[in-house]
């Protein structure tokens, strides 16, 4: 099936669920299991009654409701699309899916159960009657259904196919729908000055329903309109995006004392990154703060980045644009900001947006540049693309490494690709590349391999013009304007 038109972008995710799909004409085979999941707000809906309708598929999307109704809405949904009544009152779920299946004949048709967590919060025995559906015996051997199952919990989606969870090895798809990178964004947004597009994406990320839904269908006109658009949209209390960060973390269904949870994403977006240090900042001790932290993680706000080249050296990155701007910037500012004086809060902040904010946006780019144009840029494969700290004990001090990249190739020695160094709002030159050179030597003294060692710098505000006569001579220096992390491939 070719993807409507109306869907942007997300042809991998197009083509995963219509291979879930069989070709015209073979043969059903039993119904099949799906699960699509991924944070709110990034289109799983739009995709999925995209596909229901171009393959006359069957819709349903739960809501917070008792098990009773939910099952009458379910119930009173299949038939409405299928045309089947049901033989016999239908008054619990081992009911209600066997008449899904039986409802589901012939062709091959995708069944999509949305928002999936708001019906096993009261019947937790649902995933139990599926598997038992599904398997041999059951009533899905006679159907032709592909079953999706999505929902936005991903805390509670991700335990469907964990461990010992009752669906574990019945899934023939598993789809995780993410933003969209900060290319395909600018895209998304209109936005063709890559300085404007980096702004914005600091700022919403690439979530789609950002766009439009959230922010009245305000885009910054250009650059000179970004102060503006982040005054009338981003910190105006009228518009909806300005609550949503707040929401994003109340929504998740394992975060049970919310001021905790804020503490903790405030402390990573303050620069307190390290288990360590983010108790320190919250003000508790390290083994409190572990269970915080996997939740975070398993809702997919934070993740976890070990040191590159293997120092035991873990630092938390917090995934969502959004939530990093509002705790830099909202949080501690949020009753001046509900009296309307954006405008005020937003001059007196534009240190912490650089910061706090921009910086390290600027860098996680950078990263995603690498790992999407490893070959091109660096001539292979790369098996880690992230950041890394190199002790330096003659100097007593550490060199932080932006963007470090080790080699996929296997060997004793773990092979150094890249080094690299990203600033916003830095002119970079000779002393960046002498820091690099400083790394590469430190590293090769703890046994890794540098010899094909690159060295990459990025920057938002150009090179000296001694550091572009180095690179113009040695092909292993690479000069990384903004211009071309959004148009070029290397």
């Amino acid at each position: 099936m070719e993807k409507p038109p109306s869907v942007f972008d997300r042809h991998q995710e197009w083509a995963g669920l219509t291979d879930f799909l069989p070709a015209p004409g073979s043969a059903a085979g039993g119904a099949t299991l799906g699960v699509v999941s991924g944070r709110r707000r990034q289109g799983k809906s739009f995709l999925l009654r995209a596909l229901t309708e171009a393959a006359d598929g069957v819709y349903f999307g739960a809501t917070e409701a008792t098990e009773a109704e939910s099952i009458r809405q379910f119930t009173r949904s299949i038939a409405q699309q299928t045309g089947s009544v049901p033989g016999a009152d239908v008054r619990t779920w081992d009911d209600a899916i066997r008449y899904l299946f039986t409802s589901v004949r012939g062709r091959p048709r995708p069944v999509v159960i949305d928002e999936f967590p708001f019906l096993i919060a009261p019947s937790p025995a649902l995933p139990s009657i599926l598997q038992r559906e599904l398997g041999p015996g059951g009533s899905g051997a006679d159907s032709s259904a592909r079953l999706i199952l999505c929902g936005s919990a991903l805390s509670v989606m991700g335990r469907l196919l964990s461990g010992t969870a009752p669906l574990r090895g019945r899934a023939g798809l598993e789809l995780i729908m993410r933003p969209f990178g900060y290319r395909d964004a600018a895209e998304f947004w209109g936005l063709s000055d890559p300085h404007l597009a980096l702004l914005v994406h600091a700022v919403v990320g690439g979530t789609p329903a950002y766009r439009y839904e959230f922010n009245r269908g305000d885009v910054p006109a250009g650059l000179d309109d970004f102060d503006a658009w982040i005054v009338r949209v981003v910190l105006n209390p009228q518009v909806p995006l300005f609550r949503e960060a707040r929401y994003l973390l109340s929504e998740e269904p394992d975060i049970r004392d919310p001021a905790l949870y804020q503490s903790v994403l405030a402390a990573i977006a303050a620069g307190h990154c390290t288990n360590g240090g983010i108790a320190s900042y919250v003000g508790r001790k390290a083994a409190e703060i572990a269970h915080p932290l996997r939740v975070l993680e398993d809702c997919g706000l934070t993740e976890r980045q070990p040191d590159t080249f293997g120092a035991k050296r873990v630092q938390y990155r917090i995934n969502e644009p959004l939530i990093i701007f509002y705790e830099a910037i909202m949080r501690t500012r949020w009753a001046v900001l509900e009296s309307g004086r954006a405008a005020e809060v937003w001059r007196s902040v534009e240190h912490t947006f650089k910061a706090q904010v921009l910086g390290p946006h600027f860098e996680s780019v950078c990263r995603s540049y690498v790992r999407d144009h490893d070959v091109d840029l660096l001539g292979e494969f790369a098996n880690r693309v992230g950041n890394a700290v190199v002790n330096d004990p003659a100097a007593r001090s550490q060199i932080e490494i932006d963007v470090a990249v080790t080699a996929a190739e296997q060997s004793e020695r773990p092979r150094v690709l890249a080094l690299g160094e990203a600033k916003w709002a830095e002119k970079l030159g000779l002393s960046q590349v002498r820091r690099l050179h400083r790394a590469r030597d430190l590293l090769a003294q703890r046994k890794l391999d540098v010899d094909d060692t690159h060295f990459l710098l990025f920057s938002g505000a150009g090179f000296t013009q001694e550091v572009q006569a180095m690179a113009a001579t040695d092909p292993r220096l690479h000069l990384i304007t903004l211009e071309q992390l959004y148009r070029d491939a290397a």
